[in-house]
């Protein structure tokens, strides 16, 4: 692998915009220029052309790593985080997919910052559901649209459409809110402290519009995901196939005792043969995603 020893990092002492000044001294990449470059590291293993694909998407990095602030850790840490998924995404990155290197480096950089930040929080019952972390990782968007960034205790009426809208109990998002109340920082507040900084926390925002990028991105992960479920079906015998693909994988979903008349076995052995079919294709997606260095949960 490329060394990255020289990349500029940021460090605390060193300040944050100045760091951000650095990195915008390196040239973004047309597609040509990008697609010759990672092919030579995939063919040739050529370090230079890593170290140019990562260097000119330090950038990117560190405005994904400012939309995770609030959670009372160091940004200059977070970004650091942002900055190892880029390089396992560059490492990774197979030119021949028609897609940008941006496109695929995202997943990976937000993957390596939740991980890490899911790491150093201690919450309780912190990440053991995805709607858990759905919670973790939306709440101050959500807080934002209806207006109550800045609240302490939120509104019932709050509190209860922030529930309805990401799927979880009004008291995980009252206890949610007054854990991490406390790590939020103001947008206008400026970056850095060497004194000469203009640039403020807003400037950093990701756009939450859609992009074609995020489309390309959520496409690609789609058919990803699409690939495993193909490939993990192979662990399963015919009947639980057929099974677990009426009951689970089909908009037509058929009743156990539908299934129970087609096997001649009981609703309740239909059942067992259900959850025993699902549970060995998480296990086998699960070995093909770790296989495939694919980093979030299948």
């Amino acid at each position: 692998m490329a060394n990255y020893a020289n990349l500029p990092a940021p460090t605390p002492e060193g300040g944050l915009n100045r760091y951000l000044q650095e990195i915008r001294k390196f040239p973004l990449l047309e597609p040509e220029e990008e697609y010759m470059l990672a092919k030579r590291w995939v063919e040739e293993q050529d370090a230079e052309s890593a170290h140019k694909m990562v260097t000119s998407h330090l950038r990117l990095a560190a405005k994904i790593a400012m939309g995770y602030r609030g959670y009372g850790l160091p940004q200059a840490e977070v970004i650091s985080e942002a900055n190892v998924g880029l390089m396992q995404a560059v490492k990774r990155f197979d030119p021949e997919k028609g897609f940008r290197l941006a496109t695929y480096a995202m997943w990976w950089i937000r993957a390596a910052i939740q991980e890490y930040i899911l790491r150093s929080w201690s919450l309780v019952k912190l990440g053991t559901t995805s709607a858990q972390k759905k919670l973790f990782f939306n709440l101050r968007k959500a807080k934002a649209r209806i207006g109550a960034l800045e609240d302490g205790d939120l509104r019932p009426e709050n509190v209860a459409r922030i529930a309805t809208d990401l799927g979880v109990t009004e008291d995980e998002v009252i206890s949610m809110n007054r854990r991490m109340s406390g790590g939020d920082a103001s947008l206008n507040a400026v970056i850095g402290g060497d004194g000469d900084s203009t640039m403020q926390w807003q400037d950093w925002l990701e756009d939450e519009d859609a992009d074609q990028a995020g489309d390309y991105e959520a496409k690609d992960e789609l058919n990803a995901r699409r690939e495993l479920l193909a490939q993990a079906m192979d662990v399963l015998n015919d009947r639980e196939k057929d099974i677990l693909t009426q009951r689970r994988l089909t908009e037509q979903v058929k009743t156990l005792e539908e299934l129970s008349a087609q096997y001649d076995v009981s609703r309740e052995r239909i059942r067992q043969i259900e959850v025993r079919a699902f549970e060995k294709l998480q296990n086998k997606m699960r070995d093909l995603a770790a296989d495939k260095g694919m980093m979030r949960t299948v």
